[in-house]
């Protein structure tokens, strides 16, 4: 599903259902020492997320596996010459990857579609994004717009630290939901801090799109190459 989301640059492999990878076959060693002491729960997650990245190489013609280990902030380190970025929920884990010749960034993000625990899009949100949710929400009361707020937010801040190394809060981007039907639409992101520079022109802000279908919310960001 994910790929709706996405230019054809990018390639995704997407898994649905229960895991039923071996954490102790389908990891490297440098993986698997990031997740010894890991919940199985946990170890499943990395694990199947990583099966799809390895996946998603060999559609972009890497025959030769890889590790994916994490670096700075839990963030994957991706072979040379490649970008990327990975997410899972319960019941569905996914990997999208491009060459670095062909995006500046990539960030997606999946959640199940559901209202978030109380209290917590107080702490996530800004209060503009909060009066729009709620005008969005009583226009398509189909769609969770507070779990697609939060889902937009980790998008793009996955999409932001590859190209700053530096911290996004919640409160340093102002996420605007654009419906284009019923389940699906784009979102901007105005930042609300200086943004990265990307082929010496300084970001204000980053777009993407958004998808609700099979219990699922999806979004993903890409940051075009200059």
């Amino acid at each position: 599903m994910i790929e709706e989301l996405l230019p054809d640059t990018v390639v995704a492999v997407e898994s649905y259902g229960v895991p039923d990878d071996d954490p102790d076959t389908a990891l490297f060693p440098e993986e698997r020492a990031l997740v010894d002491r890991a919940v199985a729960k946990r170890r499943l997650e990395f694990t199947s997320a990583r099966v799809c990245a390895r996946r998603a190489m060999e559609k972009l013609g890497r025959r030769t596996p890889a590790p994916v280990p994490t670096g700075e902030r839990g963030a994957p380190v991706w072979p040379d010459g490649l970008l990327g970025s990975m997410t899972h929920c319960d019941g569905y884990r996914c990997a999208a990857l491009a060459r670095t010749g062909d995006l500046a960034s990539l960030g997606i993000d999946a959640e199940t579609h559901e209202p978030l625990p109380e209290g917590v899009l107080d702490a996530v949100s800004l209060p503009a994004e909060r009066d729009r949710q709620r005008a969005l929400a009583a226009a398509h009361p189909g769609v969770h717009f507070d779990r697609l707020l939060f889902s937009a937010k980790e998008s793009v801040y996955k999409a932001w630290f590859p190209l700053t190394r530096a911290w996004l809060d919640f409160s340093e981007a102002d996420i605007e939901l654009v419906p284009a039907r019923a389940d699906r639409g784009t979102f901007h992101a105005r930042l609300l801090v200086p943004g990265p520079l990307v082929g010496g022109a300084r970001l204000t802000g980053f777009d993407g799109h958004w998808l609700t279908r099979d219990g699922l919310v999806l979004t993903a960001v890409t940051v075009p190459v200059p």
